[in-house]
C-alpha cells in the first residue's frame, strides 16, 4: 500500500488472524492503528488445532508491540462487540489517541457452528450445535449488528467533519447456498455484505468507498491436515491462504490506487 498521510484505522478482531495481519499491513503504509479485540475462550474441541483456541484467547497487546518495534502507531482496545454501545466507545478511544477514524475494517466475528441438520459433527469431525436463540444472538451480534453500527458510527463522524475520503472494508463467507453446518454464521455475514453494500451506495457523495472482501480458507490456526485435503480436492477452491496474504488485498482496498473499486464482494481463491 502506498504511504498514507496520516490515516487512522480501527480494525476489529486484531487479536490474531487476517486482523492482526491487516494492522501490520496498515501500519507498514503509514497508518495509526486501533486494535480491537475480545478474548474469547473456547472449550476444547478435538478436531481444531489447540493453535486457534490460544490464538483467540489473546489480547492485542503483541500485536501492538510489534508495530511499535518497528515505529509504527497502533493502541489495543478490548471491546466486547455485541454491546450496542461498542462502537461509540471505539471511535472515541481512537479519536483520543490519533484522531479522527477513515479507515473501518469489521473483521471480528463471533463464530459458532450451528446447523439445522441431525449430525453433530461436520465434515472434519467439528461439533455442531442445533440452531438456538443463543447461537444466533452470538453470531448475529458480531457479525451484524457490530458492523451496522460501526458503519453509521464511521459515517455520522465522517460527516460531522466535512470529510472527503474515507474506507470501509467488511469480510464474509459462505455463499449462493448459504453455509452449511455454520448457518448463523453464514446468515450474519450476508446480513454485513447487504449493509456494506448500502453504505457504498448511500456514503460514496462522502468519498467513501465500501468493500466486502471473501477470503479462500485462511490458516488463522485453524486449519488441519483434513481441512488442507479437503481444499486440494474441492473444485471451489484454490488456495490455503496465510493471513498475510488477504491483508494485502484490503491493504490494497484502502489506498489511493483503489478509489474506483466500491459496492464490490470480492472473493479470493
Amino acid at each position: 500500500m502506498a504511504r498514507h498521510a496520516r490515516h487512522v484505522a480501527l480494525v476489529t478482531g486484531a487479536n490474531h488472524g487476517i486482523g492482526a495481519a491487516t494492522t501490520a499491513a496498515l501500519a507498514a503504509g503509514g497508518c495509526a492503528v486501533v486494535c480491537a479485540y475480545w478474548q474469547i475462550d473456547d472449550p476444547p474441541e478435538p478436531a481444531v488445532p489447540d493453535a486457534y483456541r490460544s490464538n483467540r484467547a489473546k489480547t492485542a497487546d503483541a500485536v501492538v508491540d510489534a508495530i511499535r518495534a518497528r515505529g509504527g502507531h497502533a493502541v489495543a482496545i478490548a471491546a466486547d462487540l455485541t454491546d450496542p454501545e461498542a462502537p461509540h466507545r471505539l471511535f472515541e478511544h481512537a479519536e483520543n489517541a490519533f484522531g479522527p477514524v477513515d479507515i473501518l475494517i469489521n473483521n471480528a466475528t463471533g463464530w459458532v457452528q450451528d446447523t439445522f441438520g441431525p449430525h453433530r459433527v461436520d465434515q472434519h469431525g467439528r461439533t455442531l450445535r442445533p440452531v438456538t436463540a443463543s447461537t444466533w444472538t452470538q453470531q448475529f451480534a458480531v457479525d451484524a449488528m457490530a458492523p451496522a453500527l460501526l458503519i453509521a458510527e464511521f459515517a455520522r463522524r465522517h460527516a460531522a467533519r466535512g470529510a472527503a475520503w474515507g474506507r470501509i472494508v467488511g469480510l464474509t463467507s459462505g455463499g449462493e447456498l448459504g453455509f452449511p453446518d455454520e448457518v448463523s454464521y453464514g446468515a450474519a455475514k450476508a446480513a454485513q455484505t447487504n449493509y456494506t453494500m448500502s453504505a457504498a451506495v448511500e456514503l460514496a457523495g462522502l468519498g467513501i468507498t465500501a468493500n466486502v472482501v471473501h477470503p479462500p480458507v485462511t490458516d488463522t490456526g485453524w486449519v488441519t491436515d483434513a481441512v488442507r485435503s479437503f481444499v486440494s480436492h474441492s473444485p471451489a477452491h484454490v488456495h490455503v491462504a496465510t493471513p498475510a496474504q488477504v491483508a494485502e488485498v484490503i491493504a490494497y482496498l484502502v489506498s489511493d490506487a483503489a478509489a474506483l473499486i466500491t459496492g464490490n464482494v470480492i472473493t479470493l481463491r
